[in-house]
């Protein structure tokens, strides 16, 4: 039994007539008699019986078309799956940020894909750097973005962004005046610093350690957004990432260079030996345009 028998058999059933299926298939009408006759044997009982130049099916026929059909129904299935990837992708795509870009780029980039692909879901989770290659590794999440500090291992990954960090000052701050701020400016003020396994963090400590500044830790953080707050509320000066502070309330806080620059980068992070769809291809696309 083969899927050209099949195909006959059911051509038959729908049209009543050899004729009538061979025109529907494209085939002569000896192939179908032929075919039909190969089918009879492999299955082993008659499908058709002869009656006034009609082809009318037998009871044993009519059990087995009920089967067939399910079979085409199931093909028709995979074909208009097979169209929806070729088309738009798989319908889902998971991705994982860190809370740095979740706030402003992220979600652009989500907009600039959605755009394009209006029916595709994406699930966007928002956790630690270490987190987020975690999920990447495993291969339950498509793409992710993360801090340089994480372990690379096990991944495929690129640089994404690299920016430089702005300082960031309650309004009203007496350093606020100042265009460009200093290591020598900061020493002995309040500072609500990242954690210290941070790679900011640990930049900015050589910085003020060579230049002898030091300041006073108020409150060690791992959120840039939680710094953000905090220095709102005139708890100490910090340090931000521009993406981190887009779109937050500018009205009680002041965001100035510091000089020499503290480089704040992220990876763009994907699962190790596996192909990117073009789905996945698609929203790399929409987070490079988003930058």
């Amino acid at each position: 039994m083969n899927i050209r028998q099949i195909e006959t058999f059911a051509a038959v059933m729908k049209a009543g007539t050899a004729s009538r299926a061979a025109e529907l298939l494209g085939v002569t009408q000896p192939a179908v008699s032929r075919s039909l006759a190969e089918l009879e044997r492999v299955v082993g009982f008659a499908l058709f019986a002869r009656i006034r130049n009609r082809l009318v099916p037998t009871p044993e026929a009519r059990l087995l078309y009920r089967d067939v059909e399910a079979a085409f129904l199931g093909i028709d299935t995979i074909r208009a799956s097979a169209a929806r990837i070729r088309d738009r992708g798989s319908g889902e795509i998971r991705v994982a940020s860190l809370s740095a870009l979740s706030l402003s780029l992220v979600p652009k980039a989500i907009r600039i894909f959605r755009d394009t692909h209006p029916s595709v879901r994406v699930t966007l989770h928002v956790l630690l750097s270490r987190e987020v290659r975690d999920l990447i590794a495993s291969g339950e999440f498509d793409i992710g973005l993360a801090a340089d500090e994480i372990d690379t291992t096990g991944i495929s990954h690129q640089l994404f962004l690299s920016r430089d960090a702005l300082c960031a000052l309650p309004v009203g701050h007496p350093l606020a005046a100042r265009e460009v701020i200093t290591p020598a400016d900061i020493h002995g003020e309040a500072l609500v610093a990242y954690v210290p396994e941070d790679r900011g963090r640990q930049q900015l400590d050589r910085v003020l350690e060579a230049a002898g500044s030091v300041p006073r830790v108020a409150v060690e953080t791992i959120y840039a957004s939680t710094v953000y707050a905090l220095v709102a509320e005139g708890v100490g000066i910090g340090f931000v990432n521009p993406y981190s502070v887009a779109g937050l309330d500018r009205s009680r806080i002041v965001l100035r260079p510091f000089e020499p620059a503290i480089h704040i980068k992220s990876l763009l992070i994907l699962p190790a030996d596996r192909p990117k769809s073009q789905l996945v291809r698609d929203f790399i696309g929409a987070l490079m345009a988003a930058r």
